[in-house]
């Protein structure tokens, strides 16, 4: 295939980048809770992140990936003209990237998974037809900006409603934080395992049943909990520490399991968001190797997952203290304690919706999340003017994507051809 060097340099370029937005904007939203509840510090969250989001997309990042993302377009109308679906893939690289980056200058937590999407559908829109755009599949996506966002609010708002019932409103908050928390560290492991089994793992080739999946994550589910119990017992009340806050000593207990969620959020991440980065690579890199051929899926090479977990590390130890700060500390005050029923109500959204094959974001499930704890603290607690500016972002994202894409569409055809 000519120009078959210049493309694949091209699509590696490109998708590092959308992998350093992806990282900026997408990881640093899954990381925020857990900086902005103080639990973990900017440095400490950057290192975990760099650790868990780098093994869950690379081992669990897939082996075979469709090359046409989440079904936006039949490949097999690009069957007569490869060169357009590459220009195309790197064309919605390109404006997914470009979007993520003035996305993360402005502090806006939008979903990579909408802009990837929306880039396609401009693409394929200008480059192939507005017929060849699946609008079915389009619609659920925008369904699901109110669906995905109001489930983890009520998951959200019951969870830090139990905290407040079985410790905070107990004779000794320290010593019901002492004796609940392991069990909500074990809701943690089971959940976050889950996600795994069944959104990441599921393209290493580990076909596993539904009860299968269920046990082997209530088995993580205990050892988490194992674990979090022996760390949790070396916590000591500390005389005089709730001078200033009288829930002091509880919320050090519970950031004993914030470092867990976030542990397990940046695996669970890496190994399924990943794919926004790699997707478009993975399908020039098919039509490169094949001499030209469109195939509906893609051997994909190690080197590939390797430069989607680079990017997204770097993206997040370079930018990702934007987004974080607008997660972790505008919408609403965040301590250990909310943080924790934030991010396993987003979580645990995703499970349902995994499950269930609603196509859902994990930037709208946690910013949902966050919300549902604070309307639990009372609807004063929420800044309305940045849920506000958050809500808008989410609606400009596709056609954003679809607008760039139309216009890198046009260039790369314009120079390459």
């Amino acid at each position: 295939m000519e120009h078959g060097t210049l493309y694949l340099i091209l699509a590696a370029v490109f998708g590092l980048f959308m992998a350093w937005g992806i990282g900026a904007n997408d990881v640093a939203n899954a990381m925020g809770t857990s900086v902005g509840s103080r639990a973990l510090s900017l440095r400490q969250a950057i290192v975990i992140a760099a650790i868990f989001e780098f093994l869950g997309a690379v081992l669990a990042g897939g082996q075979v990936t469709a090359t046409i993302r989440k079904g936006i377009i039949d490949p097999g109308l690009l069957a007569g003209n490869p060169e357009l679906l590459v220009y195309g893939m790197l064309a919605s690289l390109l404006a997914a990237a470009v979007w993520l980056v003035v996305a993360s200058y402005f502090g806006w937590p939008v979903s990579t998974t909408h802009s990837i999407v929306g880039a396609i559908v401009g693409f394929a829109m200008v480059g192939i037809g507005v017929t060849a755009v699946q609008w079915g599949k389009v619609g659920s996506i925008v369904a699901s900006w109110v669906v995905s966002p109001m489930l983890a609010g009520t998951l959200a708002y019951a969870l830090f409603r139990s905290v407040q019932r079985l410790i905070f409103d107990a004779a000794d908050p320290f010593r019901a934080a002492k004796r609940y928390v392991p069990a909500y560290i074990f809701l943690v492991g089971f959940i976050i395992a889950l996600v795994t089994l069944l959104k990441g793992l599921k393209h290493v080739g580990l076909d596993l049943s539904l009860g299968e999946s269920y046990l082997l994550a209530a088995v993580a589910g205990l050892i988490t909990m194992a674990i979090g119990a022996l760390a949790v017992r070396r916590i000591r009340l500390e005389e005089g520490a709730d001078r200033d806050f009288s829930y002091t000593n509880v919320e050090r207990v519970f950031a004993v399991l914030m470092v867990f969620t976030a542990c397990a959020m940046a695996f669970a991440h890496g190994s399924n968001d990943v794919a926004n980065a790699i997707g478009p690579v993975a399908a020039i890199v098919g039509v490169v190797q094949s001499g030209g051929e469109v195939a509906q899926t893609s051997s994909l090479p190690l080197w590939v997952l390797v430069v989607g977990a680079v990017g997204i590390v770097a993206g997040l130890a370079t930018y990702g203290f934007r987004v974080m700060a607008v997660i972790g500390e505008r919408i609403t005050e965040l301590t250990p304690s909310r943080g924790f029923a934030a991010t396993l109500a987003a979580a645990t959204t995703v499970v349902v919706a995994s499950g269930t094959g609603l196509p859902i974001s994990t930037t709208h499930t946690l910013v949902g999340g966050v919300l549902g704890v604070g309307i639990a603290r009372g609807i004063a607690a929420i800044n309305m003017r940045v849920a506000q500016n958050i809500f808008m972002s989410w609606i400009v994202t596709l056609p954003a994507g679809a607008l760039l894409s139309m216009v890198f569409f046009f260039a790369l055809k314009g120079a390459l051809d």
